[in-house]
């Protein structure tokens, strides 16, 4: 892919990426069908429980961050066939028993789970899930989502930390999240997506 052809996917990213305003909360719960017709494309917030959860707006490095995740993976991922990448603001309504619609920053639906993606969500768990946290969100994406992602058996789960320049990865083995450390190198290979190779070093130099 030519430098002009990445610029061009990042762009998009960044600018599609951008939310507006949050919607008044409506009152008490609602179903996952009424959430549906109250929120719009540009409403970022999630369902959980009956109950909608509004979230902060994204921060200038959060935007580049996922627009540079968004340019190299949907890049390997169409060079390859393999399925569709997406970022928020795209719902993913967890399986049953889970009462949740997450807003995942990105995610990767394989090409074989295609029949899941609906025009304005996803009906089921998404191949890999990419979080990058705030301050807002650390201990809801370490923890809540963490236990309800594994459940939902996401196959893998990376948690991008702006703050301190670091990044988990968590892979799905016999039900359960075991971590993945990135090699010496700092580079970290996936198991949903074989082939990709994810440099931190790199990724921390592109988003300052």
């Amino acid at each position: 892919m030519s430098q002009q052809y990445n610029h061009n996917l990042l762009k998009e990213a960044c600018t599609r990426y951008a939310v507006a305003d949050a919607r008044p909360l409506p009152p008490g719960k609602m179903t996952f069908e009424q959430f549906l017709t109250w929120a719009d494309e540009d409403t970022l917030a999630e369902w959980v429980e009956g109950e909608v959860v509004l979230m902060t707006p994204a921060s200038l490095r959060h935007q580049r961050i996922a627009g540079f995740l968004y340019t190299i993976i949907r890049e390997f991922v169409v060079r390859n066939n393999l399925g569709e990448v997406l970022f928020a603001p795209f719902l993913v309504r967890l399986p049953d028993p889970l009462k949740s619609a997450r807003e995942p920053d990105l995610i990767f639906v394989a090409r074989e789970r295609l029949h899941l993606l609906k025009p304005n969500y996803l009906d089921g768990s998404p191949d890999l899930i990419i979080e990058i946290t705030s301050p807002e969100s650390l201990e809801r994406d370490r923890s809540i989502k963490f236990k309800e992602y594994e459940q939902a058996g996401v196959k893998e789960y990376w948690l991008i930390h702006p703050d301190t320049h670091q990044a988990e990865f968590f892979q799905l083995q016999d039900g359960r999240y075991r971590q993945i450390r990135p090699d010496e190198d700092g580079v970290y290979t996936s198991r949903v997506l074989p082939g990709l190779r994810l440099n931190l070093n790199k990724l921390w130099e592109e988003v300052q």
